[in-house]
Protein backbone atom coordinates (compact mmCIF):
# COMPACT_ATOMS: atom_id res chain seq x y z
CA UNK A 1 0.00 0.00 0.00
CA UNK A 2 0.98 3.64 -0.13
CA UNK A 3 0.22 5.43 3.14
CA UNK A 4 2.76 8.26 3.15
CA UNK A 5 4.71 10.12 0.47
CA UNK A 6 6.75 13.27 -0.08
CA UNK A 7 6.64 16.14 -2.57
CA UNK A 8 9.41 18.68 -2.27
CA UNK A 9 10.72 19.45 -5.77
CA UNK A 10 11.00 23.09 -6.69
CA UNK A 11 7.56 24.04 -8.12
CA UNK A 12 9.18 25.44 -11.27
CA UNK A 13 11.03 22.17 -11.85
CA UNK A 14 7.84 20.18 -11.29
CA UNK A 15 5.95 22.40 -13.74
CA UNK A 16 8.63 21.86 -16.38
CA UNK A 17 8.76 18.09 -15.73
CA UNK A 18 5.03 17.61 -16.30
CA UNK A 19 4.22 20.43 -18.71
CA UNK A 20 2.30 22.67 -16.30
CA UNK A 21 2.02 26.44 -16.46
CA UNK A 22 1.71 26.68 -12.69
CA UNK A 23 2.66 24.24 -9.93
CA UNK A 24 2.36 26.27 -6.77
CA UNK A 25 2.33 24.20 -3.57
CA UNK A 26 4.00 23.87 -0.19
CA UNK A 27 6.61 21.15 0.10
CA UNK A 28 5.74 18.19 2.30
CA UNK A 29 8.06 15.42 3.47
CA UNK A 30 5.31 13.41 5.14
CA UNK A 31 2.05 13.67 3.18
CA UNK A 32 -0.57 11.78 5.17
CA UNK A 33 -4.20 10.69 4.73
CA UNK A 34 -6.92 13.34 5.23
CA UNK A 35 -4.53 16.15 4.18
CA UNK A 36 -5.26 18.43 1.21
CA UNK A 37 -2.56 17.70 -1.37
CA UNK A 38 -1.64 18.61 -4.98
CA UNK A 39 -3.11 16.49 -7.79
CA UNK A 40 -3.42 16.67 -11.59
CA UNK A 41 -7.04 16.20 -12.68
CA UNK A 42 -7.14 17.10 -16.37
CA UNK A 43 -5.83 15.34 -19.47
CA UNK A 44 -4.43 18.70 -20.63
CA UNK A 45 -3.55 20.31 -17.29
CA UNK A 46 -2.22 23.82 -16.88
CA UNK A 47 -2.03 23.85 -13.10
CA UNK A 48 -2.21 21.64 -10.03
CA UNK A 49 -5.48 21.17 -8.19
CA UNK A 50 -5.92 20.26 -4.53
CA UNK A 51 -7.80 17.32 -3.07
CA UNK A 52 -8.15 15.52 0.25
CA UNK A 53 -6.36 12.16 0.48
CA UNK A 54 -9.03 9.55 1.20
CA UNK A 55 -11.76 8.98 -1.39
CA UNK A 56 -15.28 10.24 -0.58
CA UNK A 57 -17.65 8.91 -3.30
CA UNK A 58 -20.20 11.36 -4.64
CA UNK A 59 -23.06 9.01 -3.66
CA UNK A 60 -21.88 8.55 -0.06
CA UNK A 61 -23.08 10.27 3.11
CA UNK A 62 -19.86 12.27 3.19
CA UNK A 63 -16.49 11.96 4.94
CA UNK A 64 -16.46 9.19 7.51
CA UNK A 65 -15.35 9.43 11.10
CA UNK A 66 -12.78 6.75 10.32
CA UNK A 67 -10.30 6.85 7.43
CA UNK A 68 -11.70 7.06 3.91
CA UNK A 69 -10.03 4.74 1.35
CA UNK A 70 -6.51 6.02 0.66
CA UNK A 71 -5.66 3.15 -1.72
CA UNK A 72 -7.57 1.29 -4.44
CA UNK A 73 -6.49 -2.16 -5.59
CA UNK A 74 -5.86 -2.18 -9.35
CA UNK A 75 -7.17 -5.74 -9.67
CA UNK A 76 -10.68 -4.83 -8.48
CA UNK A 77 -11.27 -1.28 -9.76
CA UNK A 78 -14.10 -2.37 -12.06
CA UNK A 79 -15.67 -4.63 -9.41
CA UNK A 80 -15.91 -2.20 -6.50
CA UNK A 81 -18.74 0.30 -6.14
CA UNK A 82 -16.30 2.55 -4.31
CA UNK A 83 -13.99 2.90 -7.31
CA UNK A 84 -15.66 1.77 -10.55
CA UNK A 85 -17.25 5.07 -11.60
CA UNK A 86 -14.16 7.09 -10.69
CA UNK A 87 -11.97 4.66 -12.63
CA UNK A 88 -14.17 5.05 -15.70
CA UNK A 89 -14.55 8.83 -15.53
CA UNK A 90 -12.31 10.53 -12.95
CA UNK A 91 -8.70 9.41 -13.01
CA UNK A 92 -5.98 11.68 -11.63
CA UNK A 93 -2.22 11.86 -11.09
CA UNK A 94 -0.52 12.44 -7.78
CA UNK A 95 2.93 14.08 -8.17
CA UNK A 96 5.54 12.91 -5.69
CA UNK A 97 9.28 12.81 -5.14
CA UNK A 98 8.89 9.43 -3.51
CA UNK A 99 6.86 7.35 -1.08
CA UNK A 100 7.48 5.40 2.10
CA UNK A 101 7.28 1.65 2.66
CA UNK A 102 7.83 -0.27 5.90
CA UNK A 103 9.55 -3.63 6.34
CA UNK A 104 9.47 -5.95 9.33
CA UNK A 105 12.71 -6.18 11.32
CA UNK A 106 13.76 -7.80 14.57
CA UNK A 107 13.10 -4.59 16.43
CA UNK A 108 9.92 -3.32 14.70
CA UNK A 109 9.05 -1.86 11.32
CA UNK A 110 11.75 0.05 9.46
CA UNK A 111 10.60 2.77 7.03
CA UNK A 112 12.25 3.16 3.63
CA UNK A 113 11.96 6.06 1.22
CA UNK A 114 11.40 4.97 -2.40
CA UNK A 115 12.15 7.34 -5.28
CA UNK A 116 13.06 7.30 -8.94
CA UNK A 117 16.62 6.16 -9.49
CA UNK A 118 17.37 9.35 -11.42
CA UNK A 119 15.96 11.58 -8.66
CA UNK A 120 13.26 13.12 -10.85
CA UNK A 121 9.69 13.48 -9.55
CA UNK A 122 7.23 10.76 -10.43
CA UNK A 123 3.48 10.36 -10.83
CA UNK A 124 1.24 8.01 -8.88
CA UNK A 125 -1.96 6.80 -10.54
CA UNK A 126 -5.06 7.95 -8.68
CA UNK A 127 -8.83 8.34 -8.77
CA UNK A 128 -10.80 11.39 -7.64
CA UNK A 129 -14.32 12.32 -6.59
CA UNK A 130 -16.29 15.39 -5.56
CA UNK A 131 -18.83 14.92 -2.79
CA UNK A 132 -21.45 17.68 -2.61
CA UNK A 133 -23.67 18.01 0.48
CA UNK A 134 -27.37 18.27 -0.15
CA UNK A 135 -29.42 21.16 1.13
CA UNK A 136 -31.61 19.93 3.98
CA UNK A 137 -34.84 21.32 5.34
CA UNK A 138 -34.93 21.91 9.08
CA UNK A 139 -37.97 22.31 11.28
CA UNK A 140 -36.96 25.75 12.54
CA UNK A 141 -34.97 28.43 10.81
CA UNK A 142 -32.77 31.03 12.44
CA UNK A 143 -35.82 33.07 13.49
CA UNK A 144 -38.12 30.19 14.40
CA UNK A 145 -39.43 29.52 10.88
CA UNK A 146 -38.76 26.51 8.74
CA UNK A 147 -35.82 27.02 6.42
CA UNK A 148 -32.83 25.41 4.75
CA UNK A 149 -29.60 24.49 6.48
CA UNK A 150 -26.42 23.29 4.83
CA UNK A 151 -24.09 20.41 5.52
CA UNK A 152 -20.33 21.00 5.41
CA UNK A 153 -18.66 22.32 2.27
CA UNK A 154 -18.13 20.07 -0.81
CA UNK A 155 -15.15 17.72 -0.56
CA UNK A 156 -12.82 16.98 -3.46
CA UNK A 157 -10.85 13.84 -2.67
CA UNK A 158 -8.54 11.21 -4.16
CA UNK A 159 -7.12 7.74 -3.65
CA UNK A 160 -3.89 6.16 -4.91
CA UNK A 161 -4.06 2.99 -7.02
CA UNK A 162 -1.86 0.08 -5.93
CA UNK A 163 -0.76 -3.08 -7.73
CA UNK A 164 1.50 -6.10 -7.32
CA UNK A 165 5.08 -4.98 -6.62
CA UNK A 166 7.85 -5.19 -9.18
CA UNK A 167 10.91 -7.29 -8.38
CA UNK A 168 12.63 -4.35 -6.67
CA UNK A 169 9.71 -3.31 -4.42
CA UNK A 170 8.83 -6.90 -3.55
CA UNK A 171 11.77 -6.82 -1.12
CA UNK A 172 10.03 -4.06 0.83
CA UNK A 173 6.27 -4.66 0.57
CA UNK A 174 3.67 -6.94 -1.02
CA UNK A 175 1.95 -3.98 -2.75
CA UNK A 176 3.15 -0.83 -4.49
CA UNK A 177 1.64 2.36 -5.86
CA UNK A 178 1.20 2.41 -9.64
CA UNK A 179 4.18 4.56 -10.65
CA UNK A 180 4.04 6.41 -13.98
CA UNK A 181 6.34 8.59 -16.04
CA UNK A 182 5.00 11.64 -17.85
CA UNK A 183 3.96 9.84 -21.05
CA UNK A 184 2.23 7.03 -19.17
CA UNK A 185 0.60 9.62 -16.92
CA UNK A 186 -0.87 11.41 -19.91
CA UNK A 187 -2.27 8.10 -21.13
CA UNK A 188 -3.74 7.34 -17.70
CA UNK A 189 -5.76 10.55 -17.88
CA UNK A 190 -6.75 10.39 -21.54
CA UNK A 191 -7.34 6.77 -22.60
CA UNK A 192 -10.77 5.14 -22.45
CA UNK A 193 -9.20 1.92 -21.18
CA UNK A 194 -5.89 2.49 -19.35
CA UNK A 195 -5.86 -0.98 -17.75
CA UNK A 196 -2.57 -1.76 -19.46
CA UNK A 197 -0.92 0.84 -17.22
CA UNK A 198 -1.90 -0.95 -14.01
CA UNK A 199 1.16 -3.19 -14.03
CA UNK A 200 4.22 -2.37 -11.88
CA UNK A 201 5.72 -0.44 -14.81
CA UNK A 202 9.31 0.09 -15.88
CA UNK A 203 10.26 3.23 -13.91
CA UNK A 204 13.57 2.40 -12.23
CA UNK A 205 13.41 2.92 -8.47
CA UNK A 206 15.80 3.14 -5.52
CA UNK A 207 15.20 2.95 -1.75
CA UNK A 208 17.03 3.67 1.48
CA UNK A 209 16.22 3.43 5.21
CA UNK A 210 14.98 6.60 6.91
CA UNK A 211 14.16 7.76 10.42
CA UNK A 212 11.18 6.25 12.22
CA UNK A 213 10.14 9.81 12.95
CA UNK A 214 8.14 9.55 9.72
CA UNK A 215 5.74 7.27 11.60
CA UNK A 216 4.27 10.36 13.24
CA UNK A 217 2.37 12.43 10.62
CA UNK A 218 2.95 15.59 12.67
CA UNK A 219 6.64 15.34 11.76
CA UNK A 220 7.25 17.06 8.44
CA UNK A 221 10.83 18.14 7.73
CA UNK A 222 13.57 17.48 5.13
CA UNK A 223 15.49 15.15 7.46
CA UNK A 224 12.74 12.55 7.08
CA UNK A 225 13.96 11.55 3.61
CA UNK A 226 17.65 11.38 4.58
CA UNK A 227 19.31 7.97 4.81
CA UNK A 228 20.00 6.54 8.27
CA UNK A 229 22.34 3.73 9.24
Amino acid sequence: MCGRYALFSDPADLAAEFGLEDASYEATYNAAPSEDLPVILDAEPTALSTARWGLVPSWSDGPREGPDPINARAESLTESRLFEEAYRQRRCLVPADGFYEWTETGDGKQPYFVSRADGRPLLLAGLWETWTPEQKQTGLGEFGEGGPSRDPEPVQSFTIVTTEPNDFLAEYHHRMAVVLGREAGERWLAEDDPSGLLEPGDVELRAWPVSRAVNDPSNDRPELVESVA
